[in-house]
């Protein structure tokens, strides 16, 4: 969570030189590249059938939907807002864990996973202009949290099969030609250039956000239980926001400070709502080491 949380930070930076297009996929052709290259060094067996499959939903949710969604809400959006927002990925990704695990938790996680939801939409809507008055940049930012959580789901179940960075590194692969041909429409409509620091922060974003970074989350995600695991992400709005103040000089309001408290805290009691009823079991044999 600590490499996660200078993510929207580093995107805002980013988005100040090159389009959002570029930053969302030039990150994951990066990334690509040093996945390939370390697949490729290790020997790793190619994936079965049904297992491509299931790394097209990672992709799809991590590699490109998270960062495309987030790149272009954040041309318009402070990056502590989008803090907020993203606040709800620790409930969401539990929500998906328990439909993709079929279980059958409490009325009472579902009620504070909606009070979660309900808390971030109006925060959203206040900082709009008043409830009901959502910006697009929102609506993106939601997207992006559905996506990611789908993403962290699919990939976590996966990596117990395949192991934490070979499940990125394939997923990488598999979205590189797309990812690839969007870059290139990208630069050619709008050449990318940008100062030293953009540039880093472009750098930062496809080796630790689109790749390092996963190796440790999915790995903790395969140990499980993954409800459990999620609430870890409970640290990176606070973290989110404390980054944008220092690097982007953006001010910490009162009501953006409310919201994210209140968001946390429902997210974090619907997790624990989750877990105190059944946790997953935990990983063990040869790819728990993975």
């Amino acid at each position: 969570m600590a490499a996660f949380s200078f993510t929207v930070p580093f995107t805002r930076i980013a988005v100040g030189a090159f389009s959002p297009l570029f930053i969302g996929a030039g990150r994951a052709v990066v990334a690509a590249v040093l996945a390939a290259g370390a697949l490729a060094l290790t020997g790793q067996r190619l994936p079965t059938g049904r297992q491509w499959a299931r790394l097209a939903v990672v992709a799809g949710g991590v590699v490109a939907g998270f960062p495309l969604l987030t790149s272009y809400a954040l041309t318009t959006s402070p990056a502590s807002h989008g803090a907020v927002v993203i606040a709800l990925l620790p409930a969401a990704t539990a929500v998906l864990a328990v439909v993709r695990g079929r279980e059958r938790p409490p009325v009472s996680f579902w009620v504070t996973a909606g009070l979660g939801a309900l808390a971030a939409v109006g925060f959203a809507s206040v900082q709009g202009g008043g409830f009901g008055r959502l910006h697009w940049s929102d609506a993106l930012l939601f997207g992006a949290v559905l996506a990611a959580a789908i993403g962290y789901a699919e990939g976590g179940l996966l990596s117990r099969e395949l192991g934490s960075w070979q499940t990125v590194s394939w997923a990488l692969v598999l979205s590189a030609p797309l990812m690839l041909v969007l870059t290139a429409v990208s630069a050619v409509r709008h050449p990318p250039v940008g100062t030293p620091v953009e540039w880093a922060a472009f750098a930062y974003l496809s080796v630790v956000s689109m790749f390092l970074g996963f190796f440790a989350w999915y790995r903790g995600l395969a140990i499980g239980p993954m409800a459990r695991v999620s609430q870890v992400q409970l640290v990176q709005p606070v973290l989110t926001i404390s980054w944008a103040a220092w690097l982007l000089g953006e001010e910490l309001t009162w009501p953006t400070v409310l919201g994210g408290l209140v968001v946390v805290v429902c997210a974090g009691t619907a997790v624990r709502r989750r877990v105190s009823t059944k946790d997953e079991p935990v990983l063990v044999g040869p790819r728990a080491a993975a």
